[in-house]
C-alpha cells in the first residue's frame, strides 16, 4: 500500500527506533485452501522516516492508500488505512519494545477479510 498521511495537524513521532529491521508479516485470509507463507524482509528505517507515519505503516508502495487517526499512545502506535482503488479499509496496530515489534492489521476487502501480523527486530545501524 503506498500510503500516504493524510493531510492537518502535526502527526505525531513512532516510538520505532532508527535502523536496519527485520520485519516478517503472515498473512491470513479464512476460507482459502493453503496457508499464504510468511514475508521476511529488511528495512532502513531513518530518522526522517520516524517523521512521517506512512514511513512507519507497513506497506505495499504499487497501492494507493491513504492512511488516518494515526496515533501514538506510550510505546503503541495505530491507524486505520483507505485504498479506494482496491475497495479496501482496515486498521493495524504495532507495540514497540526497546529493539523488536510485535503488531497486527485487519483489512476489509470487498466481503473477504484479511489479516496481516508482524513481528519485527533491529538488526543494528543502516548500512548503504
Amino acid at each position: 500500500m503506498a500510503i500516504a498521511a493524510a493531510a492537518g495537524a502535526q502527526t505525531p513521532r513512532s516510538p520505532q527506533k532508527p535502523g536496519k529491521w527485520q520485519l516478517k508479516m503472515q498473512m491470513d485470509m479464512p476460507g482459502m485452501p493453503m496457508k499464504m507463507p510468511a514475508i521476511t524482509t529488511e528495512v532502513c528505517v531513518t530518522e526522517a522516516d520516524l517523521a512521517n507515519p506512512e514511513k512507519t505503516v507497513p506497506n505495499d508502495p504499487k497501492s494507493q492508500c491513504t492512511v488516518a487517526d494515526y496515533k501514538v499512545k506510550d510505546n503503541t502506535v495505530s491507524w486505520t488505512v483507505d485504498c479506494p482503488k482496491q475497495q479496501t479499509k482496515g486498521s493495524g496496530e504495532i507495540t514497540y519494545l526497546a529493539d523488536s515489534f510485535t503488531g497486527a492489521m485487519k483489512m476489509k476487502v470487498g466481503e473477504q477479510e484479511m489479516s496481516t501480523k508482524y513481528t519485527g527486530k533491529l538488526l543494528g545501524p543502516c548500512t548503504k
